[in-house]
């Protein structure tokens, strides 16, 4: 009964976008290794020497004293400060080194692009079910999946267990032991957590560079230049491996993402809280613009004290982004401006047999295993036009794919769902059918599943389709119902934490495709 699935929506158009500083790494080393045409070449000529160009000393740290200070400022201040969180746990009470590395390898996983107050209850989960690489070599993409639902970002699961099983099964059981093995061997592991793993679980003496060591980095040294940009990632990553303490790179490395995370945050920075705010520039600059605007002299300009007499500064903010004196140390770093996600909309469908067998039973169909949201399950769907022509009728003709002949009457629109992923704004439109009259059937075809309300909610399905169920449970009899507008805002909005919770339980990782 069932043809052969093509790709529909978001499927056959979901480019696996490698938008993190990893993948950017990754894209570079190939790229370079491809001749450049005439025009390129010149480009890269004169990019070459824009890199090869001095820095002022104004941006890096001058003498060994300054560092020595940095070192030991943010090391007591952590000693002090730092959460209690469970993988710390799990490493400061694990000797053996393959399992720790496993234990920060699976944090710093999930900790990419998520908050840490949910990423907890997600690692302990996972370490009860899988404690040890073996564990996880050794369990099904199913599972996997079933355990990451709902963490977004679901490629993440899947490379985790790809690198588990060359460990396992190539590597002799033991991960690599320096941070350039690492990255060199384990698919998906890319210089950022490389380089926390190798600190953190082997001592090696190597800086990391993510969100918040950026932040951090860039408002120490007022770097106000792109972030994103060649030259300054290479300064960055060059200040972080100056500035890693030798005796303990693990717990500084950790300083300086913790710092980032819950005191020198993006908006509100308590700047009184810092332990290295001698050494800040930002705060001086700050400092400066204040005491020259009560003064009623002309702002201070970091060129001046940077770069004199050299020209524009290629650290410092360009002249076009002037300083704004209500922003004060959030001035640094510079805003990315960052593509808006494309829209895409699809229409989607409940399918429920009410009167099965053991309880209602709704029907769900497992995506293909690459591209977005790779081998998960989700409600039948097909790609639909915002303007929603012919879409009942091309919904209605992948239902009958799965399941036969179907009362088309009955196919009812109940609303609509918004979610955003990484790269992509998808509209749903939601529908619901039940097969009232219908004989109920037990036997789903392959790649399909019939599937109770109670497993629905433990499946391995994405948060988009849990949105999309919610709006079908709000259509349905005996239900608590309110207006569908009232609905379908609720449920398009993405919650978002408060300001307390963003400083308290926000980490940033380098960010990763779907």
């Amino acid at each position: 009964m069932r043809k052969p699935r093509a790709a529909v929506g978001s499927r056959s158009r979901c480019r696996k976008q490698a938008s993190s500083q990893e993948g950017r790494e990754k894209r570079a080393l190939s790229s370079s290794q491809a001749k450049p045409s005439a025009p390129d070449g010149l480009a890269r000529q004169q990019e070459e020497v824009r890199l090869q160009a001095p820095v002022s000393p104004y941006h890096l740290f001058r003498d060994t004293a300054e560092v020595t200070v940095f070192r030991k400022s943010l090391l007591s201040w952590y000693d002090r400060e730092k959460r209690d969180l469970p993988w710390r746990k799990w490493v400061e009470g694990e000797v053996d080194l393959d399992r720790r590395a496993y234990a920060v390898w699976v944090s710093e996983v999930m900790l990419q692009q998520t908050q840490v107050a949910t990423v907890i209850n997600y690692y302990t989960r996972w370490m009860q079910k899988w404690p040890t690489l073996q564990d996880l070599a050794s369990a099904s993409l199913e599972e996997v999946n079933q355990l990451w639902a709902g963490l977004g970002y679901y490629s993440r699961g899947r490379r985790l267990q790809e690198g588990a099983r060359k460990v396992v099964e190539e590597l002799g059981g033991h991960m690599p032991r320096t941070a350039e093995t690492l990255q060199r061997l384990l698919p998906g592991v890319g210089r950022y957590t490389a380089g926390a793993i190798a600190s953190i679980a082997f001592g090696q003496a190597t800086g990391v560079v993510d969100g918040n060591v950026v932040r951090v980095l860039c408002r120490v040294r007022a770097i106000g230049a792109d972030p994103s940009s060649t030259l300054v990632s290479q300064q960055l990553w060059s200040l972080a491996q100056q500035l890693v303490e030798p005796a303990r790179p693990g717990d500084f490395n950790q300083a300086a993402m913790e710092l980032g995370a819950t005191v020198c945050t993006p908006q509100r920075p308590l700047c009184s809280q810092c332990p290295v705010q001698s050494l800040c520039r930002a705060r001086q600059r700050v400092e400066r613009e204040q005491l020259s605007a009560s003064r009623s002299l002309p702002g201070s300009r970091d060129v001046e004290e940077c770069a004199p007499n050299t020209g524009q500064c290629q650290l410092c903010a360009p002249p076009t982004e002037p300083w704004d004196q209500t922003l004060g140390v959030a001035n640094f770093p510079r805003k990315v401006s960052r593509r808006p996600p494309r829209e895409e909309c699809s229409a989607t469908c409940v399918l429920e047999q009410p009167r099965a067998l053991g309880g209602a039973r709704i029907l769900l169909v497992q995506r293909p295993n690459s591209g977005l949201l790779a081998g998960l399950w989700e409600f039948p769907s097909v790609t639909a036009e915002p303007s929603g022509q012919h879409q009942r009728k091309a919904l209605l003709r992948e239902l009958q794919s799965w399941v036969g002949p179907l009362p088309a009457t009955r196919l009812r629109h109940l609303g609509q769902v918004v979610h955003t992923f990484s790269h992509i704004k998808l509209t749903y439109q939601v529908y619901g059918l039940a097969l009232e009259e219908q004989t109920p059937v037990t036997i789903a075809p392959p790649g399909a599943r019939w599937l109770t309300r109670e497993e629905f909610h433990t499946a391995a399905v994405s948060t988009a389709m849990k949105k999309v169920f919610r709006v079908y449970e709000g259509q349905q009899p005996g239900t608590c119902k309110g207006s569908k507008r009232s609905q379908v805002s609720t449920l398009s909005r993405r919650k978002k934490p408060s300001a307390g919770q963003q400083v308290l339980d926000s980490f940033f990782r380098p960010h990763i495709p779907c």
